[in-house]
């Protein structure tokens, strides 16, 4: 039986973090492989032994089997834990471990070869008698035989990568007249994601539950399934709630989910965490998705909800041991859910964001597990996926564990990068959702029109609070000077101030009527009165009383920058009060600026070519996906400052358009 002492986890962020915590309580000493891009991350931080293995792009570092084989030669690491994503699905990966006398903590090659293609899997489920939806998986892949079974199987249908996952190269197809263009950019996100531009066609069944069974298999024969999770709540086909138990289950439908999933586990001698995910319709209908040969993201929930860990059950399957419980003796106690915290802004169609991290303060309520990679100082850069935490809650009740989670991912202070708070939280209180009722089709059919999803202006409340801390740092800094120049006592003009927040300006007065180390203020907003007193200011933490209610506030500032934990999360604003006029104006409107760092995959327009409102220029490859820049205007192109492959930054100008 295989043995080991050391693990090398063959990942980054939290999940990294996560299995190295289990690692070490269980006495493994743990390596950390890191890019140069993250040599000051948390996981290397918690390792106990860490090696660079590359460059920043993944491709040079995180999916370089050579190098992370290097890396656990070279520490004497025995077993290599893969977490998800990267090469934890790879076959090929799983054979240089065994070739290399590493203990691969995960399932078989054979199993990782046939589940991670979804058209071989779903050949196989269908020889086995699992319920499969209706498509076309095979070998021939040219847009005309693809065309022609997309015309058998009917419309609409689904378009899917066959090595994909994380709704990467995944596109809903509703008439013929799509079906080229989609293939095209499924086929482009599958080769950039998975080295694999094979796809596979599926009738879409619209408005499922998107539920998952739990496997776990050991080299004993044994194999066991450890209840549900619904992951119906998906934006782009990429999950965003997660919960366990599903809503509308039923114990005789989870012992036929159950059961089905144990076959299709037991068709390929499963060892180790698998996933198997079916479609769940109106009618109890239930259909094979897919099979996920590794954790998944949404292993929390199954924790909470079990009592196990299942990162142990894994260490101790790859040992050789058998699994702890039997099949009788897997017990569901309450209910969890769990939310993904992501760099990215919904308000500006959930463009991936990227920057340094100044504050990441996690929130402590009972219930609460929060799994993260983040460290205070760190860059957020556009090579990896831009998930940072997971946010888990447990509840006696379902709506225990969903307030208690609105309320965490509320106080998770996160500064210097935008995230998806004010989107999850909202998420969670909508009473379609509170009431268990959401699909796959939620977000889009009921969700579309909340506030999160469009820019929202600072409310007078924040600015009045950025106003007052703006003030206290000048007087501050001022009365230190000679004479005191420019403290300002009570009756004296007021303050006007002009904040910045992206494209917005704001304009400010405060009427100082007792100055000090805790100075009473009015601030005025427009039309609104707001009275302030500023008790305490630390440079993390403000206490402030506005119109005679106490409040806690979290800042940051830096130079004229300051950022604000507000009610919509992240708070940006500039102080330009004393920039001159015209260095105040925005870019030309026809100019396209990288909306973050990323690299240019396509460049689709020449100088000199007349272009269209709304036309594509270019495509922006960052974070995993692939970001469309359009013309915002009718003209001619003036000037192309990037080619193919260039690596850019935020707000770098990329294409200037002459407006017709």
């Amino acid at each position: 039986m295989p043995a080991f002492n050391k693990i090398l986890i063959a990942n980054r962020g939290e999940i990294a973090c996560r299995v190295m915590r289990t690692a070490q309580s269980l006495g493994y000493r743990t390596v950390a492989v890191y890019s140069e891009a993250d040599s000051e991350a948390r996981h290397v931080q918690l390792a106990d032994e860490a090696v660079c293995i590359g460059p920043a792009p993944v491709g040079q570092s995180y999916l370089s089997i050579a190098a992370i084989i290097d890396a656990a030669q070279r520490t004497g690491a025995d077993a290599i834990h893969p977490g998800y994503g990267f090469l934890s699905e790879n076959a090929d990966f799983a054979r240089a471990c065994e070739a290399a006398g590493i203990t691969f903590i995960g399932p078989t090659v054979e199993a990782i070869h046939l589940m991670g293609s979804k058209r071989l899997s779903k050949l196989a489920m269908l020889e086995a008698g699992v319920p499969c939806i209706p498509g076309f998986e095979g070998a021939e892949q040219d847009d005309a035989t693809l065309a022609r079974e997309a015309e058998r199987i009917g419309y609409p249908l689904m378009v899917k990568a066959s090595a994909g996952g994380g709704g990467r190269g995944m596109r809903l197809v509703n008439d013929a007249s799509e079906l080229a263009a989609q293939l095209r950019t499924a086929r482009s996100e599958a080769l950039n994601a998975f080295g694999s531009g094979e796809l596979i066609l599926e009738r879409a069944v619209l408005q499922p539950r998107h539920v998952e069974i739990q496997v776990f298999g050991d080299r004993h024969g044994n194999i066991v399934y450890l209840g549900e999770r619904d992951c119906s709540v998906q934006r782009r086909h990429q999950k965003v709630i997660e919960e366990a138990p599903c809503p509308v289950m039923t114990p005789e439908l989870r012992q036929a989910m159950g059961e089905a999933a144990v076959q299709a586990a037991r068709t390929v001698n499963y060892v180790g965490a698998g996933t198997v995910e079916f479609l769940l319709d109106a009618e109890g209908r239930f259909y094979f998705l897919e099979m996920n040969t590794r954790l998944q993201v949404e292993h929390p929930v199954t924790e909470l909800i079990t009592g196990q860990d299942l990162v142990a059950w894994q260490i101790q399957v790859a040992e050789g041991l058998p699994l702890p419980l039997r099949q009788d003796e897997i017990r569901l106690d309450g209910h969890a859910m769990e939310v993904r915290l992501y760099a990215e802004d919904p308000a500006a169609g959930f463009l991936p964001q990227t920057g340094d991290v100044l504050r990441w303060e996690p929130a402590v309520v009972d219930g609460i597990r929060i799994d993260h990679g983040l460290v205070e100082g760190q860059a957020v850069t556009p090579f990896y996926d831009p998930m940072l935490a997971k946010v888990i809650a447990w509840g006696a009740t379902r709506d225990e564990a969903r307030r208690k989670l609105a309320r965490a991912v509320e106080d998770c202070v996160l500064l210097g990068v935008n995230g998806n708070q004010r989107f999850l939280a909202n998420l969670l209180r909508h009473p379609h959702f509170a009431a268990g009722h959401a699909t796959t089709a939620f977000i889009g059919e009921t969700f579309g029109a909340d506030p999160s999803l469009s820019p929202q202006a600072a409310a007078p409340v924040e600015l009045a609070i950025a106003a007052t801390l703006r003030y206290q740092d000048s007087a501050t800094s001022t009365a230190h000077q000679v004479g005191l120049a420019g403290w300002r006592s009570s009756g004296s003009a007021p303050w006007r101030l002009v904040l910045r927040q992206g494209e917005q300006k704001h304009a400010i007065e405060l009427a100082v009527q007792e100055a000090g180390l805790q100075p009473r203020l009015l601030a005025r907003v427009g039309d609104v009165e707001i009275a302030v007193r500023l008790l305490s200011a630390d440079g993390r933490w403000a206490v402030l009383e506005l119109d005679g209610i106490r409040r806690r506030v979290a800042y940051h500032q830096q130079a004229a920058q300051l950022w604000l934990f507000g009610q919509n999360g992240n708070l940006e604003l500039q102080d330009i009060t004393h920039e001159p006029v015209g260095s105040q104006g925005g870019a030309a409107s026809g100019a396209v600026k990288a909306p973050m760092d990323g690299a240019i995959v396509e460049v689709l327009v020449s100088e000199g070519e007349r272009v269209g409102k709304g036309q594509l220029l270019l495509v922006l490859e960052a974070m995993k996906m692939e970001h469309p820049l359009k013309a915002g205007v009718d003209g001619v192109i003036r000037r192309v400052q990037v080619s193919r492959g260039d690596q850019v930054k935020n707000r770098q100008l990329l294409v200037e358009v002459e407006e017709a």
